[in-house]
């Protein structure tokens, strides 16, 4: 039987013009920068007109939340794909790993696009920020479930310790060496996991 996690938002079918708009956002925000990319550059990549623009979306601010809501959505899809295959919580977390290491090593990598924000945005009040605080707890919270189900005894600062992991291998898989980044997420990975086994077999 499938894991049961969190389920993932529901992917709504939006107006062409809006999802353009958005699909170029994902796209311009990522590879350049929130900041960078203004609302002119985005009106003139989507092909769409300013009143178009305002239509759907009415900010720029309004968008870069949409956008973090996209990101969040395109990776919790990967993990619910994931939990539907299994019904192993250990093979799962395994699973996780592999999706963030396949993320690293992907054509265009710069870094973990949460964490980019988040930069770009000092507020800690900001929609922007607490956006990206909903997906890190989201995201923390199925680990967490994940390394109880196992039997780890910590499973909470396990999975702080998982979560720590992921920012090093994303920040180091963009600045240095992708493949020393990916194979010291998975070491961590299999350290956590083996603090549990471990103390199952005991």
């Amino acid at each position: 039987m499938p894991i049961d996690l969190v389920k993932p938002p529901k992917r709504h079918t939006l107006a062409p013009a809006k999802q353009r708009i958005l699909d170029t956002a994902d796209r311009l925000f990522y590879e350049e920068g929130i900041r960078a990319v203004g609302i002119d550059r985005l009106i003139a990549a989507s092909t769409v007109t300013k009143a178009t623009f305002y239509k759907h979306y009415g900010s720029k601010d309004r968008l870069i939340v949409e956008y973090i809501a996209y990101r969040h959505l395109q990776v919790a899809e990967l993990v619910e794909e994931a939990a539907q295959a299994t019904d192993d919580p250990e093979q799962l977390l395994r699973e996780i790993a592999q999706i963030q290491t396949q993320f690293i090593s992907a054509a265009g990598f710069r870094g973990c696009p949460f964490l980019n924000a988040a930069s770009e945005f000092t507020d800690a009040a900001h929609p922007v920020r607490r956006a990206v605080e909903q997906h890190r707890e989201w995201f923390h919270d199925i680990v967490e479930t994940l390394l109880r189900a196992i039997g780890h005894p910590l499973p909470g600062d396990a999975a702080d310790d998982l979560m720590l992991a992921r920012d090093g291998a994303m920040s180091g898989g963009y600045a240095g060496d992708s493949i020393a980044a990916n194979a010291g997420l998975l070491r961590m990975y299999e350290r956590v996991i083996a603090a549990a086994t471990e103390r199952e077999a005991a």
